[in-house]
């Protein structure tokens, strides 16, 4: 029995296609976080993160090799919750606070999306009012007991929480 070319034609590009798609369901790129060295900045503005206190962030992009820092869980959250954000985030991650140095954090990274937030604490990070993040909600609870604010998962946190006017605007210094 003699196959018709375009019949033939058809099912090797469907064989081809299917194939492709396979290789894409099972192919996944691990992303794991990076330590901050001394000369590590902040993205949107500069700032050496070794030198402040506070939970740092690290966002990692779709097809860009190294994630970008963020001073503070304010600015991670206000990025991430404006509707003009159209960069695909493959991973994001925060400090556990339980784990890390509140003066000198380091290391410690755990996944943004299973961390617990204080918001409306008195306790300060980088840029002023920050929302720190907790990997149990022990943890956040513990914290807010002490230094005041709501524990939040990250799926309750909304834009209006994650406001970056509070530092400058507050700040007398300046």
């Amino acid at each position: 029995m003699k196959i018709p070319p375009l019949l033939a034609h058809t099912a090797v590009l469907l064989l081809a296609a299917g194939l492709l798609a396979a290789c894409g369901q099972n192919s996944t790129i691990t992303v794991t976080p990076k330590e901050i060295a001394q000369d590590t900045y902040c993205a949107l503005d500069g700032m050496l993160l070794a030198d402040y206190p506070g939970p740092k962030v690290q966002m990692h992009y779709a097809g860009q090799p190294e994630p970008e820092f963020f001073c503070d869980t304010t600015e991670m959250f206000s990025l991430l919750l404006k509707p003009e954000q159209a960069r695909k985030v493959s991973a994001a991650y925060v400090q556990d606070m339980d784990k890390a140095d509140w003066a000198a954090p380091k290391g410690a990274w755990i996944d943004a999306k299973a961390a617990f937030y204080v918001v409306g604490s008195k306790k300060r990070g980088a840029m002023g009012p920050t929302i720190p993040s907790f990997g149990t909600r022990e943890g956040a609870q513990k914290f807010a007991t002490a230094e005041g604010g709501k524990v939040y998962p990250y799926a309750e946190i909304t834009a209006d929480m994650a406001r970056l006017d509070g530092g400058a605007l507050h700040d007398q210094r300046m």
